[in-house]
């Protein structure tokens, strides 16, 4: 470890260190249904995506009158009275703590909104080794522009060449790489590679983020 060529890791959340994507697409499709909107609980262009931009998206297929609140209330709801179904990407806690060992600082930068944010801080259950963690309710604009990860990187009080960050959505690689940070990409085996972004690492296990070394 003592090798490992980054001062920071600025982590998503989302995909990355919980498997909560399953979570996002039920209570999204099930707060559509309410609404008579159907929408496929595996429809991938939604991930990634923060929710506000997900509500523009599908507005228009809302009866006319539909607000905001009236699809973010029942949303987060959902999402609140289901965490237990959260489940811990395998090596989460382990990677954390050996780069918190080693004296890497690290910070969580989330696309999600602050009360979804922290629901799955306490389901991770590792803040005291986290310089903080930063939500979609945090910054001007949510991932994919720079904002979040300047902030995130501002965060750790270091330059943005000296914080390696890890993703799982190509929308959270263009917000890093727009940041300039480099990007390891979390892609779990079997599952397809990116052919719409390029970060400049591909990992299939988050063990291998130590390993890491820039080409």
């Amino acid at each position: 470890m003592n090798s490992f060529p980054w001062q920071g890791v600025a982590w998503d959340i989302d995909g990355t260190l919980l498997d909560s994507e399953p979570l996002h697409a039920r209570s999204l499709t099930a707060v559509c249904e309410m609404f008579g909107v159907a929408v496929a609980a595996d429809d991938a262009q939604f991930v990634g995506m923060h929710i506000i931009d997900v509500w523009n998206v599908l507005r228009p297929l809302f009866p006319a009158g539909t607000t905001e609140a009236d699809f973010m209330v029942p949303l987060r709801a959902y999402y609140r009275n289901n965490a237990s179904d959260l489940a811990i990407i395998p090596g989460a806690r382990d990677v954390i703590t050996a780069l918190h060992d080693a004296g890497v600082r690290q910070v969580c930068v989330s696309n999600s909104t602050r009360d979804v944010v922290d629901i799955n801080l306490a389901t991770l259950g590792m803040n005291a080794l986290l310089q903080g963690a930063l939500s979609l309710d945090d910054v001007t604009r949510g991932k994919p522009a720079p904002d979040p990860y300047l902030q995130g990187a501002a965060l750790l009080g270091l330059p943005v060449d000296a914080v390696l960050a890890v993703e799982d959505s190509p929308t959270g690689v263009r917000s890093a790489q727009a940041a300039g940070l480099a990007v390891a990409m979390y892609v779990p085996a079997g599952h397809p590679e990116p052919t719409d972004v390029t970060p400049d690492f591909i990992i299939s296990r988050l063990d291998q983020i130590p390993l890491l070394i820039p080409r």
